[in-house]
């Protein structure tokens, strides 16, 4: 009798975060997804080697955010000024980046049927409604392909009026040497937030300032790349046409950059450009997909 040998695996370690981990064999793939810590892809490898960066010391503590990984973004991207915004007569608080990045989700599908996939949701709550009066549910879906990472989701408005919202992915991808970095961002220009100055965009950035934060707001293409000379590889993201704007950040002196597909730039809760809407009982849906080649 021949043993079926099993391609796809989702297991599950119980370290202080549950971890689900999902393996693709025969593609030499692995992803590891923290429920609890904002459903994070907190790990992403491909034949054997780390695709992105994690910080250790801030990922254990559970009162700080996370630096690294993949996390999500939602309500709103980036910040907003005294971290304020108002809906219909009223002014909110809500911190960088929202609320999803920071609230456990539960595990609602698993599947190694043709590739690894978990489905997470998250459901609005008291503290959420109190920062953010919309009722909301989310659904993630991570699909694990040989070297294609593909992140399927749905934002469903549960609540009585339309809601106003963004959406983004932040992720963290590791690298050594920024100097043998090239990009293909599909902008001639962008928006420098530490200058306050929109500069022109010829494909290089200067690794030697202590902090990058560019937002590219005015894209052409739904794709990007980053070629990294010094580990002979290429990341490529696609993206729907749900997201309008591409960030890219960096600190100097760390092992990582971020290139961010944002559904609208910072404070569009207040500036409305580009803000999504979605009516009462309706649901929108996007994808975005990453591959990993070595060259």
């Amino acid at each position: 009798m021949e043993t079926r040998v099993e391609v796809f695996t989702i297991s599950q370690e119980p370290k202080r975060y549950l971890t689900y981990v999902l393996n693709d064999t025969e593609g030499d793939s692995q992803i590891k997804v923290v429920p609890e810590r904002g459903a994070i892809i907190s790990r992403w490898k491909v034949n054997n080697q780390d695709i992105l960066y994690l910080d250790e010391e801030r990922f254990a503590n559970p009162e700080l955010s996370i630096r690294g990984g993949i996390p999500i973004l939602f309500p709103i991207c980036g910040n907003l000024p005294n971290n304020t915004y108002k809906s219909g007569d009223r002014e909110y608080q809500l911190k960088q980046h929202g609320v999803a990045r920071d609230l456990p989700w539960e595990v609602t599908e698993t599947n190694t049927d043709h590739l690894a996939s978990i489905t997470l949701t998250l459901d609005s709550n008291q503290d959420t409604l109190a920062v953010y009066p919309f009722a909301f549910k989310l659904t993630f879906t991570y699909q694990l392909q040989g070297n294609s990472l593909k992140i399927l989701q749905n934002y469903t408005n549960l609540s009585n009026a339309r809601m106003p919202f963004s959406a983004g992915l932040h992720p963290y991808f590791l690298v050594k040497d920024k100097s043998q970095l090239s990009f293909d961002i599909p902008s001639y220009s962008y928006f420098d937030h530490i200058s306050g100055d929109v500069k022109s965009f010829s494909g290089e950035f200067d690794f030697e300032r202590d902090e990058i934060d560019s937002a590219f707001t005015s894209i052409d293409k739904h794709h990007t790349t980053i070629v990294d000379g010094q580990r002979n590889s290429k990341m490529t993201i696609h993206y729907s046409d749900f997201y309008s704007t591409l960030v890219f950040w960096t600190i100097k002196g760390k092992d990582y950059v971020c290139l961010e597909p944002w559904s609208a730039p910072r404070n569009a809760m207040n500036t409305k450009e580009q803000l999504n809407y979605i009516e009462p009982g309706s649901s929108y849906d996007s994808v975005v997909e990453m591959i990993w080649e070595k060259d």
